[in-house]
């Protein structure tokens, strides 16, 4: 493990919860990547020059986080960390990005299909219209973590599978000349479906986390409609709340 603590002993704040603090950080900014071994409690008080009850309170935080694990025989383990999200106008690849959370994408189906009656009221055409239709899976740190389906006016973008691959939606969408302006949006839960627990790589009645968006240009047009589920177990939305003067 080759990262640096300082520990202020001089500091009001615990021993522990300064380790924990710096520990939580690295997972966070992918120093101590997935799968890192931090090796064993002796060796860890030895190295910062703390007691092992201080580096156990530590670790325990973490564990109870759900940022580390402890496995017979192997050893104190990083696990994948849980993805924030602010809630705004930006796509999951964008946000994963300048997280530094390495996303990737599997697109599971491209084309051009009739609108079912939800897409076809979000975008505003007749329910059946041909309208674009893509399905990917999101992944990062080669996880899945989101399966996303979207549809699109027909005209409006005709992607590849290797431009799908290679970024988000939105940023096609802003490269083809659309401005994004709003959305309207609502989040919900659910249990995994089997094919959707066999793509997230959960148990099928996992919880899910749901997202149906349908995001408007400048001109007020319907550009997207989306409906996408997120692991629970790794995902979360942020929000920041104001007071209504």
């Amino acid at each position: 493990m080759d990262v640096e603590f300082r520990i202020d002993r001089t500091s009001p704040v615990p021993l522990y919860f300064q380790l924990s603090q710096q520990l939580q950080a690295a997972i966070e900014r992918g120093d101590l990547e997935p799968g890192t071994l931090l090796g064993n409690e002796i060796d860890l008080a030895a190295r910062l020059g703390l007691s092992r009850p201080t580096v156990r309170q530590a670790i325990q935080a973490l564990v109870d986080k759900g940022l580390l694990v402890r496995r017979r025989g192997v050893g104190t383990q990083v696990v994948h960390t849980q993805v924030r999200r602010p809630l705004g106008l930006s796509s999951l690849y964008e946000d994963l990005q300048a997280a530094g959370q390495r996303p990737a994408t599997r697109v599971l189906g491209i084309g051009l299909v009739p609108a079912p009656a939800e897409a076809a009221a979000a975008l505003g055409v007749p329910e059946g219209a041909e309208v674009r239709y893509l399905e990917r899976l999101r992944l990062t740190h080669g996880e899945p973590l989101a399966h996303m389906r979207n549809y699109l006016p027909a005209a409006l973008l005709d992607p590849g599978w290797e431009d799908l691959e290679k970024g988000g939606l939105y940023q096609l969408l802003r490269a083809a000349g659309v401005t994004l302006h709003s959305a309207r949006q609502s989040l919900g839960a659910r249990a995994a479906s089997d094919e959707e627990a066999r793509l997230l790589d959960e148990p099928p009645g996992a919880p899910l986390l749901t997202m149906e968006r349908t995001a408007f240009d400048d001109t007020g047009a319907a550009v997207e409609y989306g409906t996408h589920v997120y692991r629970a177990s790794r995902y979360t939305f942020d929000m920041r709340l104001l007071v209504r003067p």
